[in-house]
């Protein structure tokens, strides 16, 4: 794999940036180096900035002295309110206070000390001695606070740009159970987090992945469960990115996935922070990242995709019920037409002899083979569902249910497709909206064209194979090292209790072993065993 600067490893293109760093560019030849005069400094902002018109430049004098200071903000992403209250009015009018009230004049050298430690009412100060990371700093919605005399710059946090409120998530919805999601805004996201774990020993990293876009995104795990060799995995994927900008974290999914080939997601994806705490404390890593409402949740088996919140909510035998159901949408989903052309086509003697004599009269006046008719009608169906998805919600579901039942009676009566074959349909729509990932249904959907042409060359043996390549082809998978295909390959008795239905919570004492935490068990003893002593 090649990167952009056409280093083959990024062992050898860290290095070539650590040696060339980045610089930025401009029309003009500007001189990035930080000057101990403001105006100087504010030229050197304006040459980048001037042809922006958010840009605020602030120029005003320190307290009653001569001392010119600036600030350079984002309008729109700050706070207007904390940078007049608790920036500028410190500066201008209560060092002058500070003075009086201490009856002597403060040094010119202490001066930026006594600001950073004395007027700026802010929770986070910084200090940047670049001017690469003052930019940076702007344009992620801070403000850079400018100081005659001093070739260094305060960073003052007033970040302030508007957000969406926290509603429930519309594409994980569950009667029982929490109702609020993940917004666009990363700290948000990482405070619901805290808010449901109140451990020092969760950890969250932030770093910044783009050339341009400079995305702020944070990975999460709890240290002492989380495995360091996932940690360490996470972090060499995300080192490796050389993008110019991400605006989701799809985006980011796809490249530290294992493998693009494939049409399974490697990767869980989630809106609910309940999931992402759940799935922390089994020793798995959150990836989060600003302007996107998804965590991704790393490594991710085939059996999580079947999982929903509201499994551990609900009693454990209805919701194991439910778990089964939605294996055996799965299966209907992916075989169902496959398995109907090829008992039409090859294996009429499968099927009672009543319902053969039915099927066959219902035919008789279809012009197409059943692999043609299948394929007519299953690529109909996408092409109702792909149309109700991008119209507007209310007439999206209209379309949606008229225009099915619409196409599909006309389509009989018109003698191009058969009862049976609308009713093979509607099965595998239904079935496959079983399935909690929007992403794993659709893969499984997919599954259905190379099934039904595998049936309409060899029949049922032709199915059978197709199932066994596809089983094949899933344990080959990995996800950051995990068999996707874990605990029934390799076999995990342990991890059992919680895969194709749910066990009692008493009798689920440890986490999954594929995720190979430190810590494994969930408690320190079995109150089942205390109860009974």
């Amino acid at each position: 794999m090649k990167y952009i600067d056409g280093s083959p490893n990024p062992k050898n293109r860290k290095k070539m940036e650590e040696n060339n760093p980045p610089k930025l560019k401009s029309e003009e030849q500007v001189d990035l180096t930080l000057d101990k005069e403001v105006s100087k400094n504010l030229e050197k902002f304006k040459a980048f900035l001037k042809d922006s018109s958010d840009v605020v430049f602030r120029e005003f004098n320190l307290g009653m002295r001569n001392i010119p200071c600036a600030l350079v903000y984002i309008d729109g992403l700050v706070n207007t309110t904390i940078v007049n209250e608790q920036i500028l009015k410190p500066l201008m009018y209560q060092i002058a206070l500070l003075e009086s009230s201490l009856n002597q004049t403060i040094q010119p050298d202490k001066m930026f000390e006594m600001v950073k430690l004395h007027a700026l009412a802010i929770g986070e100060v910084k200090e940047v001695k670049t001017l690469d990371d003052a930019f940076l700093r702007v344009l992620s919605g801070e403000v850079a606070v400018m100081i005659d005399g001093f070739d260094k710059i305060l960073i003052a946090n007033a970040r302030g740009w508007p957000q969406r409120s926290i509603e429930e998530p519309p594409s994980e919805i569950v009667i029982r159970g929490p109702r609020e999601g993940f917004t666009e805004t990363l700290r948000v996201n990482t405070a619901l987090i805290r808010r449901k774990i109140k451990d020092p020993n969760l950890v969250i990293k932030a770093i910044q992945v783009g050339r341009r876009g400079k995305t702020d995104v944070a990975y999460a795990y709890i240290k002492g469960i989380a495995n360091q060799e996932l940690v360490e995995e996470v972090e060499r994927r995300l080192a490796q990115i050389d993008v110019d900008i991400f605006l989701d974290s799809s985006q980011l999914e796809h490249y530290i996935q294992d493998n693009y080939l494939t049409s399974f997601p490697q990767i869980e994806v989630t809106e609910r922070p309940d999931k992402a705490v759940a799935s922390l404390v089994e020793g798995r890593v959150v990836i989060l990242m600003d302007n996107s409402p998804y965590a991704l949740i790393v490594p991710a088996t085939f059996y999580q995709f079947f999982q929903s919140a509201e499994d551990y909510y609900e009693r454990w035998v209805l919701s194991s019920v439910i778990r089964l159901l939605r294996w055996s949408g799965a299966i209907l989903a992916s075989l169902t037409p496959a398995l109907y052309v090829a008992i039409v086509s090859f294996h009429p003697g499968f099927i009672p002899t009543n319902l053969a004599i039915s099927i066959a009269a219902t035919r008789s006046t279809v012009p197409f083979p059943a692999f043609v008719e299948a394929l007519l009608m299953e690529v109909t169906f996408e092409l109702l569902r792909e149309a109700g998805a991008r119209l507007p919600r209310a007439i999206g579901q209209t379309i949606g249910i008229v225009g099915g039942l619409i196409i599909g009676d006309a389509a009989v009566r018109a003698g191009i497709t058969s009862p049976i074959m609308v009713i093979v349909v509607a099965i595998t729509a239904i079935a496959s909206f079983l399935i909690p990932s929007y992403s794993a249904a659709m893969a499984i959907r997919l599954l259905r064209f190379p099934f039904i042409v595998l049936a309409a060359l060899l029949g049922i043996y032709g199915v059978m194979l197709g199932f066994i390549i596809l089983n094949v082809h899933l344990v080959t998978i990995k996800s950051f090292g995990v068999s996707y295909m874990s605990p029934q390959a390799p076999i995990r008795y342990q991890d059992w209790k919680d895969f194709l239905i749910r066990m009692p919570s008493q009798i689920m004492m440890r986490r999954p072993t594929s995720t190979y935490a430190i810590d494994i068990d969930r408690r320190d003893q079995d109150p089942v065993k205390e109860e009974v002593q």
